[in-house]
Parts: structure tokens; sequence; C-alpha cells
């Protein structure tokens, strides 16, 4: 069994669930998590939903199932060194993308844009949605009720007007209070993976080269230990070889430069962290600068490439033309959505979008590309 330090998330004193259940057997209450969380119907459509390249554009590019796993393991592997909850780590990360749109990130600019007068649209609020409300497998209760440590490790961020509206999970926001390390830890992991991946990908697509990562001090460096030890290495195994040591560094320091910081606190039990004026997980001054560099980097070359832009675009369509048609007329939504859609038709245009929202949401790329025929296109009836 895993020795937890002090300051750690024990399952035996966490905040509990919305709806009181009896203690699992032969599993902790963050291993119940995340079992709910795997066997998700949330969680398995993310294996065809987008990080950058659609999904039909290659089988080897990342998809936010992909992502979410390899955030999970770079999340456990700290944790372990750091005497973290690995099981809680672990449920947040997997659960962190499950209210992403189709499409990316593009996809999620679409849908707020069509819900900027309702309230506006965000993926990780979406994904607290997602477990809250609306996954339907459990006789007792809506959503999969999680634990308050894993609701909280889900959302990473919320202005305070909503957060008043969140019950428990929204009220550090509200008093200013930081998450658990383990939410802490799920959030870096993810930023860790996504940039360094992005760089992989990117590569692959053809979008960004070798030369111009080299620009980029974290690239640069670890790119030429790799060619000084292997001279003849190229393609493939150059690139594979320069994104490991490049997650190595990143997870080095955090671990480092977060064990400093968390001895130099003080800090006693997850009270204290959360009572902690800022953050106690962050990488070193140094290695945080060439991380910007690389995310600003990969805004700039890969983000905004024009294959990207004209993806962008594509999903700005499809998501904007299906938003507004299923508003102009909720009948044209599947046939589990009409009692549903009647009934928030009758309390507000606000309360329709909503729905209009978790259903578009909740699509996969291809989902979303056929629906999209159905709805526009000759022949596309079925």
């Amino acid at each position: 069994m895993q020795k937890l330090a002090p300051y750690s998330a024990n399952c035996e004193h966490s905040k509990g669930r919305q709806y009181a259940e009896d203690s699992p057997s032969y599993r902790s209450e963050y291993q119940r998590d995340r079992d709910r969380i795997v066997h998700s119907t949330a969680f398995r459509r993310l294996e065809y939903k987008t990080q950058v390249f659609v999904n039909h554009e290659g089988d080897l590019f990342r998809t936010r199932l992909t992502h979410s796993i390899e955030v999970a393991q770079i999340a456990r592997s700290i944790a372990r060194e750091l005497g973290l909850n690995e099981d809680l780590t672990e449920a947040i990360s997997l659960a962190h993308d499950l209210g992403h749109t189709p499409f990316g990130h593009s996809g999620q600019d679409a849908l707020n844009a069509c819900m900027k007068d309702y309230g506006g649209f965000e993926h990780n609020l979406q994904s607290l949605r997602v477990v809250d409300v609306l996954e339907q497998r459990y006789a007792e209760f809506t959503g999969i009720n999680l634990t308050f440590e894993t609701r909280e490790g889900i959302l990473k961020h919320c202005a305070v007007k909503k957060a008043r509206e969140l019950g428990d999970v929204g009220q550090r926001f509200i008093e200013g209070k930081q998450a658990g390390l383990e939410a802490q830890l799920a959030n870096l992991a993810d930023s860790i993976a996504y940039n360094n991946h992005d760089v992989d990908d990117g590569l692959r697509g053809g979008l960004i080269t070798v030369d111009q990562l080299r620009e980029t001090k974290l690239f640069s460096k670890h790119c030429e230990t790799v060619r000084k030890m292997y001279p003849q290495l190229d393609g493939r195994r150059l690139i594979n070889e320069t994104v490991r040591r490049m997650i190595n560094h990143l997870v080095i320091d955090l671990i480092e430069n977060s064990t400093s910081r968390l001895h130099d606190s003080g800090v006693r039990n997850i009270d204290e962290v959360r009572n902690y004026h800022e953050p106690l997980l962050v990488h070193s001054d140094e290695v945080a600068k060439e991380s910007l560099e690389l995310k600003q980097f990969l805004r700039h070359n890969l983000y905004q490439h024009y294959r990207v832009l004209r993806m962008s675009k594509k999903a700005e369509r499809v998501i904007s033309k299906m938003f507004h048609a299923f508003m102009n007329d909720y009948r044209i939504l599947p046939t589990q959505y009409h009692d549903m859609s009647a009934e928030m038709a009758s309390h507000s245009e606000s309360s329709l979008a909503r729905v209009v929202a978790d259903y578009i949401a909740g699509m996969t790329d291809r989902f979303a590309i056929n629906e999209y025929r159905r709805l526009f296109e000759p022949g596309e009836l079925t």
C-alpha cells in the first residue's frame, strides 16, 4: 500500500459524495471514482474526439482518450514520488476532458460563441456537468456521484459568478483558496502532456519542423543531446528520443521544485494546503520559462497553421449551424431529447440552449460531421 504524505488527500477523510453511499468493498473511494469514470459513456467517446487533428486525418494522432491516459501516467508517477494519493490523481486526470466538444479547442470556441447569450460554454465546467448530471447509469442518483475531491480536481478554474451556482465544489473560487495537491498535479500533468505531445503530432503531421522547434530552448537542448549521443539517428527515432527527454526534464523539475516548496511551506495537512496563499506544486522559474516559450511557439506555429485554421473554420460552421437549427426547432433533435427539450423550452430559451449544448458537446468528431450531413445535405436523411 502506498505511504501517503500528511498533506495528501486521504479517502478516509474525504468530504464525501453528493448522495450518500455505502463504502466500497476491496477498493478505496477514489478507486471507485476512477472506475466509474472509465466505465462512463463520456470516457468512451474521448476515443473519437481530437486534440489538434480531426479524427479522420490519421490513425496515429492523439485523441482526447490517449491524451487523458498519458496525463494519468505522468501524474501518477509524480504523485508516487511526492507521497500524494495516486488513485485520486488518476481519477482527476482521466476525467479532466470529459466535457470537451468535438474538433478540439476550435469546437469549444465555436460552441461558446453560440452560447454567449445563454451563459457561455467552458469545457471544464462541462466536464463537471457530465459527471454530476449528464451520465445516467444509476438508479438512485443522476450523474456518477463522485467524491468532492475528484469533482474539485475536475473544476480547474471558474469565474466567481459561476462558482456561486456550483455549491460546495465552487466555494474555493469564492474564498480564494487552493485546490488539493492531487488536483494541482493533474493540472500540471495535463500541461506537460499536451505541450510535448502536440510537438510530436505537429511533427508527424508536417505542420512544424525540427528546425523550427530548435528555436525553442526546451526542444533545442534535448535534441542536441540526442544528436551528440546518436549522430546517425534521424526521423521518428530522433523525435521520440527528444520528446521523451523533454517530458522527463519537466517531470524531474516539478518533483524537485515541489518537494522543496512543500518542505519550506510547512503545510501539515490538506486544509493547510487549501489555505496556502498560492499553489505549492510548480516548476522552477527557469523551466516554467522554457515551458511557456514552447507553448507560445505552438500557439503561433501549430495552432495558427493554415491547415488547423481551415479545420477551425469548418468546426465553427458545423457547430454553429447545428446549434441554430436545433434552437429554431427542437423537434429535429433525436427522440430521447424531445421531452427534455420541450420542458426546457417552456422554462426559458437559455434552458433549451443548455440542452442543445449538452447534445453537441457530447458528439464525437465523426458523429458531428455525420449529423451535420443529415441535417443539411440532400440524400442524408437518417
